[in-house]
């Protein structure tokens, strides 16, 4: 067993709740932008005294509409300002908020809204409210955003004394329910995680004091895109407010390029696959342009030079290939990203080597983490200062991790979930008495105590042979290359190791296009040897990082995509390996049979 545990950095939140937030921004620096709103002339500035009017005029209009302390409220909409301002309306008067993604199922809507006993649910639109009517026998009640429903609720609060609202986020402490997020429910129902008031204080308090160069330098701003449904995204939320940081809402990632030109972020929370698109989508341009070979090498040279700067540092001639490189490729990069963007926190899979490097080397730090809905989405971290690209970094300040003589990972600390709603049996399951909280992740530490991810405890594949292998290892190391949107490592009680694999669409038009293959039916590109060839290359990069045993020796491209419509993916994007090996049982047995 290897256990780390971390002196804490800020005192425990002893008092105090989310909703004292934007008084504490509005007393400080009124005048400071702190959000950004989208009109039809482009971004308009929110300043803290502005936020902390509209988040206390709506919660006003809460308690006229009979919403008072402890009451859940779900929320079905894409991220968008109008959720950000409800979440703080509903902390300041004691209730809270129980997300639900926009891609649920009708049967995941039912759930949800029966176990967290929901009877009103705002939602983004009309379509949206149509949605959740048609879920249940007996739906909820629903307010629909696009409807003006935070100027609706300000109407309806007129008459509420200020007085009222203060006496309730008075009453606001700690220990009070914050949130309730459910689960993916990759192996059966998603179960709604209990999170505390002092679970987010505690985590948000504790990354703004150990990143103030994201959060103290002058307009530092961000575009926030992922689900506010996603633990991660809700916990970038807080943690922007708690430092008075600028938010855009974005709420399609389609436009995130966009948005990110016009409002030149210094700062971003993504999930490692924006990270890879952003890539991918630079090197298909420079290909389709003539200029891959330059954007291939300016690359290589990019990993080099991130590497460098982590050992024993860069060459002249290394030095030299990098300062060219930036002025022809990297420049460019950092302009389409909105020419300002320095600081970014990835989580919720990995990154890998390449790309940290990559990054690094191209002037942007991405600071790779890992946590879970369970942990307040934290856990470990790499800091800017002390980063170890590969890992997913030490310890938080407060907390503990320990690797377990089974390699399971544990965590403890003041960001684990109090428990599961309703569900003490789970709980106990999965927290001991001691606090620790398994969360179901193999991992090791080494001896600076930083954290590498290695599986998970379920996932784990025997093959006939005996040989335990975690696929995650090879699937994330598959899935880096621009080609391929998914791979799902199969071979559970079989002879060898093999692989699923889905192409992305963009990338397999690109390629097409640049192999003059455009138009072509999909099943002839999957059956073209240079594709293959490619496919091969990342199959044998994720055998280098195995013993032989654990190598994958067949492979097979399936024609489709794994959908979260279909049920093959979770709304988070991890894969429902039960649910696809048994849709793709006759593929999978073809691999073994020919």
């Amino acid at each position: 067993m290897h256990q780390v545990e971390v002196p804490a950095v800020i005192p425990l939140p002893v008092t105090g709740s989310l909703g004292s937030i934007p008084r504490h921004n509005a007393d400080r620096t009124p005048d400071r932008p702190v959000y950004a709103r989208r009109d039809a002339t482009g971004w308009v500035d929110v300043t803290a005294a502005q936020f902390l009017d509209e988040v206390r005029a709506t919660a006003r209009g809460l308690v006229a509409r009979g919403i008072g302390p402890g009451t859940p409220v779900g929320i079905l909409a894409p991220t968008r300002y109008e959720w950000t301002v409800l979440d703080f309306a509903l902390w300041t008067i004691g209730a809270f908020a129980v997300p639900i993604y926009e891609t649920s199922s009708a049967e995941q809507i039912e759930w949800i809204v029966t176990d967290a006993g929901l009877s009103v649910v705002a939602v983004g639109s009309q379509q949206l409210a149509e949605r959740v009517a048609g879920a249940l026998p007996e739906p909820p009640a629903t307010w629909v955003m696009d409807d003006d429903l935070l100027g609706r609720l300000r109407t309806d609060g007129a008459d509420v004394p200020d007085a009222t609202v203060e006496a309730l986020l008075a009453a606001v402490g700690p220990q009070h329910t914050a949130t309730i997020v459910y689960t993916s429910g990759t192996t059966g129902r998603p179960k709604g995680c209990v999170l505390t008031h002092g679970n987010l204080l505690f985590v948000v308090r504790t990354l703004v004091a150990s990143t103030p160069q994201i959060v103290t330098q002058p307009g530092a701003r961000t575009v926030l895109f992922l689900p506010l449904a996603h633990v991660l995204g809700r916990g970038a939320q807080v943690y922007c407010a708690q430092g008075a940081m600028q938010v855009a809402h974005c709420p399609d990632p389609r436009t995130l390029v966009g948005d990110m030109a016009t409002v030149r972020p210094t700062f971003l929370v993504g999930v490692p696959r924006i990270f890879e698109k952003i890539f991918n989508a630079s090197q298909q341009r420079a290909h389709a342009s003539r200029r891959g070979r330059i954007f291939d090498r300016a690359a290589a040279v990019a990993i080099d030079y991130g590497r460098s700067t982590h050992a024993s540092g860069a060459s002249r001639w290394l030095r030299a290939q990098h300062a060219l490189f930036d002025r022809l490729v990297y420049s460019r990069l950092r302009t389409a990203m909105g020419g300002e963007l320095a600081f970014a926190i990835t989580g919720g899979a990995s990154l890998g080597e390449r790309l940290g490097h990559f990054y690094a080397g191209i002037g942007l730090t991405v600071m790779e983490g890992y946590g879970l809905t369970e942990t307040t989405a934290s856990g470990t971290f790499n800091r800017a200062d002390c980063a170890r690209i590969g890992t997913v970094g030490q310890p938080m300040p407060g907390t503990g991790v320990r690797v377990a003589d089974d390699g399971e990972i544990w965590l403890r600390g003041p960001h684990v979930m109090p428990g599961y709603h309703h569900q003490p049996e789970a709980t106990g399951a999965v927290i001991d008495p001691d606090g620790w909280y398994r969360t179901g992740d193999l991992g090791r530490i080494d001896a600076d105590g930083f954290l590498q991810i290695t599986g998970r405890c379920k996932d784990m594949i025997v093959t006939a042979g005996g040989k335990n292998v975690a696929p995650q290892v090879l699937e994330d190391r598959i899935q880096a290359h621009q080609l391929i949107s998914h791979a799902l490592v199969v071979g559970e009680g079989r002879p060898f190791v093999a692989c699923l694999i889905t192409l992305d669409p963009d990338a397999l038009d690109a390629w097409a296009s640049q192999h003059g293959r455009a138009g072509a039916p999909v099943a002839d590109l999957i059956a073209d040897p240079a594709l293959r060839a490619e496919v091969q290359e990342a199959v044998d990069d994720a055998n280098r990082a195995v013993s032989r045993a654990e190598s994958i020796r067949a492979w097979r491209i399936l024609p489709g995509q794994f959908l979260e419509d279909a049920g093959h993916v979770t709304p988070s994007m991890k894969l429902k390996r039960a649910v696809i090996t048994q849709e793709f049982a006759e593929e999978i047995a073809a691999i073994y049979t020919r």
